[in-house]
């Protein structure tokens, strides 16, 4: 073959090679992101209407009504526990970082299975049932879906900058328990909300 011929076949199998490169990654889908959608509603179900007369001022006896919502994007069935916990200024929130949960007390708890693409959407209605105050801090006892929680193991100054937080945990195959986040492409991911309100006391 001449050298006109090699170098023809030479451009031949490089564009070939060129082509094949581009229908595979045509072809081949991409990797599916891994995540939990997580977010919080009003009583209306909307992202309005959080607090009674629209403050955080929350007086005793005074229902709260917000929906808790967790949509599955893992691409598989997965079993995931929302963990509420009662904080105040002083709580050390969830950090994105390290992947820690909030140091704060639980005070109520939510299971379910969920399908991949499947939204979990449930009430979570609360209010103030009563109260007590100790060298100027304020502890709370609360109402929860109807049942008694009773008092939380943490107070407020005044009874200010009290907040709920929500965690996400999902159960993990391997240690056959609950953790806090999930992992996928490598990296540890958490989904956590929060909402503040005041306890407005009487006197």
């Amino acid at each position: 073959m001449t050298e006109e011929g090699w170098r023809l076949v030479s451009i031949f199998i490089s564009a070939l090679m060129i082509f094949s490169t581009i229908a595979y990654l045509w072809m081949t889908p991409r990797p599916k992101e891994q995540f939990f959608q997580f977010y919080i509603l009003g009583k209306e179900k909307m992202i309005s209407d959080y607090y009674p007369g629209e403050t955080g001022e929350i007086p005793l006896s005074t229902p709260v009504k917000w929906y808790l919502g967790v949509t599955n994007f893992m691409g598989s069935v997965q079993y995931v526990l929302v963990k509420v916990k009662l904080g105040n200024a002083h709580t050390i929130p969830p950090n994105e970082t390290t992947g820690t949960p909030a140091d704060a007390p639980v005070i109520y708890e939510f299971r379910s299975f969920l399908s991949d693409n499947e939204t979990w959407e449930f009430p979570f209605f609360w209010e103030i049932s009563d109260y007590r105050v100790e060298d100027n801090n304020v502890y709370i006892s609360l109402v929860i879906n109807n049942k008694s929680v009773g008092f939380a193991e943490i107070g407020a100054e005044e009874g200010r900058n009290f907040r709920m937080i929500f965690e996400l945990w999902i159960y993990n195959q391997e240690n056959g328990d609950f953790s806090f986040g999930w992992y996928a492409g490598g990296e540890k991911r958490i989904c956590w909300l929060q909402m503040w309100f005041n306890a407005t006391i009487p006197g």
